[in-house]
């Protein structure tokens, strides 16, 4: 046992724990916490510009690898209502991250002090767990429940907020005792892997469902030889997208009304069995219920008990760690095809392999100001197999999942329900603390970069590269297009006349990106027209390798670009012409506008 502070213990947990990086901002209630983490000098802390852009970081942080939680840290008040929105973000995509806030004094509760909030009762809807620790000795039981919850069942984030008082008592503490707790994670018997098969089989044109549980339980690899041994092609969800590699002959697509492919819809109206796993039927994946189970059989795997039932009552649904299922489900399934007890779907896996190859949507245009859709194609030229895109909202996203290609898990980092913006940034600057190595390259549209530009100072004061690709239309364009639907264009456009910008063609645009990100302390790179698209990538990627701070490379498009999407997954609206049509092939509903 020893004499300390309880920040010191608490410091020394979050070691012991596996925290390596630390997002935040300092403040007066907190100050006892950073006094400790400077004392110890054992965790990387980056200071952000705003708390909410620290939460995303931190999201970023744990997204980007196995293992891995990002650490949020701020002041009382306003700094633990700023974490709302990233709490709120890494509760619904299933993302561990610890917000840590200070607080007033025990004797100043409930008595408006300056800055004090229960921020406990604001952040309880959005997190597995929420406390204010009036006891200093619980401060390091706190955090061992805390990473506990964290890492059990489905995962999520936990807020700790300490009153300044309960951060300064001196507690005895043996760090040397203290063992991180045993996760818990449900898993699939062999009973309900046989009868899940035997349902399998007895289905003509099966599809199975691949979501974010896939990915956070490591199973990737998995989920494709489970594919591969039962011949089942897969239809990842948005969060799931990298499970299996783009070009595997098993890959069908993405379904859904927004971000998804021409012949993954194609195939979802055609299946009549479906085997979602680790997946909560998402309705920008369904559309209706009505319409997506029409005709269909489910399966539900997914660690939350809650979840199965949630949205519709599958056939069978089976609470059990994504990982530990398939598994348990690849065991059964080699057995049955030694014995010849598997059915053979080579058949329809043909035809969904043919839908992919005929049902293409356009991206080749030659455009000025671009069409978006050709910023893609480019991307897919410039960028290889190993790049991790982060990304959230917005038609950026949404033609982003529709034109680009994810190889690996992990590689698509995105803000899937609930879709901040601003989200992009921060999210990338944490992925990059995660991962000094791999390319990243960020994906948005001009508001969401907007929305937090802020934190590209962070991002050059931490050295902190990657690329930010902006598409500028200087307009909401995602709002803007569901405007149709009320025959308006209201409130909705960037755009006005820079007097700053008089001398450039884009100047009715607005913001100069490019001068906002140079005066950050970043590079940035400005393309116009489709020959410089080379150039320009080469160029960027030079830039951050030179000075290691974000490249923005911003592409100017035209005003307006209707993208691919609907209110069904059988009535969805192309509002471009296609890359080719085959009369002879199955097409997905389609409605030219």
């Amino acid at each position: 046992m020893a004499r300390m502070r309880a920040v010191d213990a608490a410091v020394l947990v979050l070691e012991k724990e596996g925290i390596s990086c630390a997002f935040g901002v300092p403040g007066a209630a907190i100050n006892p916490l950073y006094s400790a983490l400077k004392a110890r000098g054992s965790i990387r802390h980056i200071l952000a510009r705003h708390v909410e852009a620290a939460s995303h970081m931190a999201e970023g942080f744990t997204r980007a690898r196995s293992g891995n939680i990002g650490l949020c840290i701020g002041t009382s008040g306003p700094a633990g209502t700023d974490m709302i929105t990233g709490l709120y973000s890494a509760a619904a995509d299933s993302i561990p991250i610890l917000c840590i806030t200070g607080q007033a004094p025990r004797a100043r509760l409930n008595k408006e002090d300056f800055q004090a909030v229960d921020i406990a009762a604001i952040a309880a809807p959005v997190a597995k767990w929420a406390v204010t620790v009036m006891e200093p000795y619980l401060v390091p039981m706190a955090l061992q429940k805390a990473f506990h919850l964290m890492r059990s069942s489905r995962p999520g984030p936990v807020l700790i907020d300490l009153p300044v008082d309960v951060q300064l008592a001196e507690i005895e503490f043996d760090i040397d005792a203290y063992e991180p707790l045993v996760p818990f994670k449900p898993a699939m018997s062999r009973a309900q892997a046989e009868k899940a098969l035997k349902m399998l089989n007895a289905a003509d044109k099966p599809v199975i469902v691949a979501g974010g549980g896939i990915i956070n339980a490591d199973a990737s690899d998995l989920l494709i030889e489970f594919a591969e041994v039962t011949g089942v092609p897969v239809i990842p969800t948005l969060m799931g997208w990298g499970a299996i590699p783009d070009d595997h002959r098993l890959m069908a697509g993405m379904c859904g009304l927004q971000t998804s492919h021409r012949y993954g819809n194609a195939t979802m109206l055609e299946a009549d069995f479906v085997f979602g796993i680790g997946n909560r039927w998402a309705n920008r994946h369904t559309g209706s219920v009505d319409v997506y189970t029409k005709g269909k059989k489910f399966i539900h795997v997914d660690i939350e008990p809650t979840q199965i039932g949630r949205v519709f009552a599958p056939d069978l649904g089976v609470v059990s760690d994504a990982g530990a299922a398939l598994k348990m489900l690849l065991d059964v399934a080699t057995e049955w095809r030694t014995a010849g007890k598997l059915r053979d779907w080579s058949g329809w896996a043909g035809e969904c392999r043919q839908r992919k190859k005929a049902m293409k949507r356009k991206t080749h245009f030659d455009q000025v100001p671009l069409k978006p859709q050709r910023v893609y194609e480019e991307m897919n030229k410039a960028f290889g197999r190993d790049t991790t895109y982060v990304t959230t909202i917005g038609l950026s996203q949404i033609a982003g999942a529709q034109f680009l290609h994810v190889y690996k898990p992990r590689n698509w980092i995105n803000c899937g329900q609930a879709g901040p913006l601003g989200w992009t940034l921060p999210a990338a600057l944490g992925v990059r603390a995660a991962d000094p190595d791999r390319t990243i390259v960020a994906l948005s549209g001009d508001y969401d970069f907007q929305f937090m530009i802020e934190e590209l100072a962070a991002g050059a004061q931490h050295k902190l590269p990657y690329i930010h690709v902006v598409v500028n239309n200087a307009y909401l364009g995602l709002i803007r297009q569901a405007q149709r639907g009320f025959s308006m264009d209201f409130e909705v456009s960037l755009a006005f006349e820079n007097v700053n910008r008089k001398d450039e063609p884009e100047a009715g645009y607005g913001v100069d990106h490019v001068a906002v990100a140079e005066a950050m302390g970043c590079k940035a790179v400005r393309v116009r027209r489709p020959e410089d698209f080379a150039g320009a990538f080469e160029e960027a990627q030079r830039l951050m390798n030179e000075h290691q701070v974000p490249v923005v490379l911003e592409f100017i498009l035209e005003r307006v670009t209707n993208v691919s999407m609907g209110t069904e997954i059988d009535k969805i609206t192309e509002f471009e012409e296609l890359a080719e049509h085959h009369e002879d092939a199955p097409t997905a509903i389609v409605m030219l506008d």
